[in-house]
């Protein structure tokens, strides 16, 4: 990628963010997933490109679903990778208050290290994965015979969204929230009423994240085809969004900084490309491939209008950080 990186370079010149890296990553056959992913480096160089051997050999050591070299999906990895991060960093953090040093000074002669009862519930750690992407979600549940309402909470790192052709991704989530009734043999046991009752329910969100991510469901299992298939269905994704219908009295923004793209016509192959938004710069990244794009080029992966059709370069899942409200 000499050639390449010297353009990127040449391209932004003095605009070039100071500390920034921006690497392109070797494909090992079927890492394209992966990759899209990350994109991420602590060179000393501007530009380049890195053999993530390690890293690969690490993920398949620990997940035998990434083995193989068949296609992988990049929402399966995102999960494993976030997931694993935050169990790396709880178990870290327990280590590091479990050390001699700190068992011997929070031990008292009458009481519990750290000073908690016996039979105390801890509180799990808060990693910085929590801090970033980690939101609730309320499941609300309401009887219609006596009115009751029940809430659970649940936490999550990602919203995956069903989609419909010519949609967006505020009617995705409109339609993520929105009431269903729940009658017949899906009647819901009401604890007040102690039996089986009508009931309404829908799904909102408690606490936004600072990074919200969204998992568009392009791939659904097709029961007369006996396998899955690709939806190219058009949802248009806003650069700046708001979640309306989701949240109550909620003023947070959101700003789309990275889309990653499924590129194919099935869930069995293709490849995995992203786009991300680096110091008002737009960067396309391919592999080992990193080049300076235009704002535009995020409409050019929105889907197609038509069921058929050649363009398969599909957003795939969104990546949008919060921003201060102006006043």
């Amino acid at each position: 990628m000499g050639a390449a990186s010297s353009r990127l370079e040449k391209a932004l010149g003095e605009q070039f963010p100071e500390g920034e890296r921006y690497f392109g990553l070797e494909n090992f056959g079927n890492t394209c997933y992966c990759n899209s992913v990350l994109q991420i480096s602590n060179q000393k160089k501007k530009t380049g490109v890195i053999a993530p051997k390690r890293f690969i050999q690490r993920l398949k050591k620990q997940n035998e679903l990434f083995r193989s070299y068949m296609h992988q999906d990049a929402h399966e990895f995102l999960n494993f990778l976030l997931n694993e991060l935050v169990d790396i960093l709880e178990k870290e953090c327990k280590a590091n208050k479990e050390t001699p040093q700190n068992s011997s000074s929070n031990k008292s002669s009458n009481g519990p290290i750290n000073g908690q009862p016996n039979g105390s519930h801890k509180e799990p750690e808060t990693t910085w994965v929590h801090k970033c992407f980690q939101g609730i979600l309320t499941n609300q549940t309401k009887c219609l015979r006596c009115e009751t309402v029940t809430d659970r909470d649940e936490t999550f790192l990602d919203l995956s969204l069903d989609i419909e052709q010519n949609s967006s991704i505020t009617s995705c989530l409109k339609n993520f929230s929105s009431t269903e009734t729940l009658n017949a043999e899906d009647k819901f046991f009401c604890d007040k009423c102690c039996s089986l009752q009508e009931a309404q329910k829908r799904m909102k969100i408690k606490k936004q994240p600072n990074i919200l991510v969204i998992h568009l469901k392009r791939f659904k299992y097709i029961e007369q085809l006996g396998r899955y298939k690709k939806l190219t269905y058009r949802v248009v994704f806003p650069l700046e969004l708001k979640l309306m219908n989701t949240v109550d009295n909620s003023d947070l923004e959101y700003s789309l900084f990275a889309v990653l793209v499924h590129v194919g016509s099935g869930p069995n192959h293709g490849h995995y490309i992203s786009v991300v938004k680096s110091h008002n710069h737009w960067l396309f990244f391919d592999d080992e491939t990193v080049e300076m794009t235009d704002e535009s080029m995020v409409q050019t992966f929105f889907g197609s209008a038509q069921e058929f059709s050649g363009n398969t370069d599909n957003g795939y899942i969104l990546f949008y950080e919060s921003v201060a409200k102006t006043s």
